[in-house]
């Protein structure tokens, strides 16, 4: 019975030993058998503890980071992650402060529960969007629009670019979600896509259309039989493909029109005179017909619609200005001066042009303070008018064309109506010097259908009559003008040169269609010039001069050779 007192008197002491014993190990040291990542932490203080893991803390994991088909592999390190050696010693603590009685009484008696806690990890987020964003920046792009342009081997228009998306890779979504799971071992950068403002798709309907509209385009006057027709490839010098679609060129397209209905277009013819032989006979004048302006406007719409190959413009007729019962008293007509010009050397195609426009201006006339215009008087330079192919100045080349010797008309006629003092209304020059207007440098007016014209005032107070006397075997041309002679004289000064540039080198082309070894020159060298003739005309008002100037391009000569 004492022996039972006894024990329980040692229990009670023992009890209290081991309550103190607890108390004393409770403290700030973490509970025994505790560790952080495999680290034992029992027994240590905080500071303890977190400087064991930190000698210890787990090495950075390696992080897979994909953008679309792109992928890389780096260090989670550089993308702010770190171990939370804080956290984790918490986690413990925790465990610790949480212990029961009796798990307190078994840790000083030895039978302690071991416990591991992970080492936590963090991630910065800014640092993890800064990296991704230099990994995907280069991965970035604005959408590229398809582009479209003229094949000038096909002669087509064609597709050329593709278009491609544009695309955003977004590094700061990326980085919010692995800083919401920094134990995550990839990563996925999310994208957003948009299309380009021009597709290939829809470029290649435009392109369809574009290529549709290159036929060849007819036109006809309405009550005539004429008919101008543009080829494909002028029907496609009036619009544009472009990504918004077809843009008509407006000044193409008033170009073509002017050119169409100055083919078709039938000008009223003034009554004349003609020459047979030495006596003038009188030849009627005839009404004509020509495009009404407002035509234009259709031939807009009609060219430019792909499902059409021709049309008919709406005409109106025109009266002459000059009627028979006008015409002046040839016996009371004069000579005023005479211009002269020489051919040789001209080719029967230039010859047959020279006599024709010269038959076609002979007996033309200027009614008193009318005007007279070359291109009016001769009519159209075409076949029906009794023109053929010739060597002509177009494009920067003496090429073959309908015409080729109207010039030497045009050039024999100013110089009579240069030399009789009328005044000058419209008077071009040509690109470079012709050889066939030497020696009178200068002294010279192009024209072309439509476009550039000759033209003289005419005031003298009388009407004026234009003859021509064409001299084929000895390859000279005269114009002369007739009518009531002004107390007047003029004289012309030979040209003034200011400046003179050497032509340049040669120019060889191969032409597949003449034989290897075959040479032939198409085009002839001439230096260039700036010079100018004066003209002094006296009369009872005074004396006064005038200027004409030109300024000749210089001019290679240009050789055509068969392949090698």
């Amino acid at each position: 019975m004492k022996f039972w007192v006894m024990g329980v008197s040692a229990a009670v002491l023992l009890g209290g030993a081991l309550a103190v014993g607890v108390a004393a190990s409770a403290g700030d040291r973490l509970a025994p058998g505790l560790t952080v990542a495999g680290v034992d932490v029992g027994g240590l203080t905080r500071d303890q503890a977190l400087a064991v893991l930190g000698d210890r803390a787990a090495a950075a994991p390696q992080i897979t980071v994909t953008a679309r088909e792109q992928t890389w592999t780096l260090g989670a390190d550089q993308l702010g992650w770190h171990a939370d050696a804080a956290t984790s010693v918490a986690a413990a603590e925790r465990a610790t402060a949480e212990r029961t009685l009796v798990q307190r009484v078994r840790d000083v008696i030895g039978q302690e529960q071991p416990q591991d806690f992970p080492l936590i990890a963090a991630v910065d987020a800014a640092v993890a969007r800064a990296t991704l964003s230099t990994l995907t920046g280069s991965l970035n792009a604005q959408p590229r629009n398809a582009a479209v342009a003229f094949d000038s081997k096909t002669l087509k228009y064609a597709v050329t670019v593709r278009d491609a998306p544009g695309r955003q890779y977004d590094a700061a979504a990326a980085a919010t979600i692995y800083a919401a799971a920094p134990t995550s071992t990839t990563i996925r950068v999310p994208v957003r896509e948009w299309k380009a403002q021009y597709t290939a798709d829809v470029l290649q309907g435009h392109v369809n259309r574009g290529n549709a509209l290159m036929r060849p385009f007819g036109v006809t006057l309405a009550g005539t039989t004429r008919k101008g027709v543009l080829t494909p490839l002028q029907v496609a010098n009036l619009y544009w493909v472009k990504p918004q679609g077809i843009v008509p060129d407006e000044a193409a397209l008033k170009r073509a029109f002017a050119l169409l209905t100055g083919f078709i277009d039938q000008p009223a013819r003034n009554a004349r005179f003609a020459f047979k032989g030495d006596k003038l006979v009188k030849v009627p004048e005839k009404a004509g017909r020509v495009t009404q302006q407002a035509a234009y406007a259709a031939f807009r719409t009609g060219v430019l619609d792909a499902d059409r190959t021709s049309m008919t413009l709406v005409s109106k007729k025109v009266s002459p200005t000059l009627t028979l019962a006008q015409l002046p008293d040839a016996s009371r007509l004069e000579l005023i001066h005479t211009g002269v010009s020489t051919y040789y050397n001209s080719s029967p195609e230039r010859r047959t042009n020279v006599a024709n426009a010269a038959a076609k201006i002979d007996g033309a006339v200027v009614p008193a303070e009318g005007t007279f215009s070359f291109l009016e008087s001769l009519g159209s330079i075409t076949a029906d008018n009794g023109f053929v192919g010739g060597l002509i100045i177009s494009g920067g080349r003496t090429v073959d064309g309908l015409g080729g010797g109207v010039c030497q008309v045009s050039t024999t006629a100013f110089r009579a109506m240069y030399g009789a003092g009328l005044p000058v209304v419209e008077r071009n020059q040509h690109s470079y010097r012709v050889g066939y207007y030497e020696p009178q440098v200068g002294f010279e007016a192009a024209v072309y259908d439509p476009g550039l014209d000759l033209k003289f005032g005419n005031d003298t107070g009388g009407p004026l009559i234009l003859r021509t006397i064409n001299d084929d075997a000895a390859s000279t041309l005269e114009v002369q003008v007739w009518g009531v002679k002004p107390q007047r004289t003029v004289t012309v000064s030979p040209a003034v040169i200011l400046s003179r540039k050497a032509h340049p080198p040669a120019k060889y082309v191969v032409n597949p269609n003449l034989r290897p070894g075959i040479t032939r020159q198409v085009d002839w060298a001439a230096d260039g010039y700036s010079l100018y003739i004066q003209r002094t005309i006296k009369d009872a008002s005074g004396v006064r001069t005038d200027r004409t100037s030109t300024v000749y391009k210089p001019w290679q000569a240009v050789y055509e050779v068969g392949p090698s």
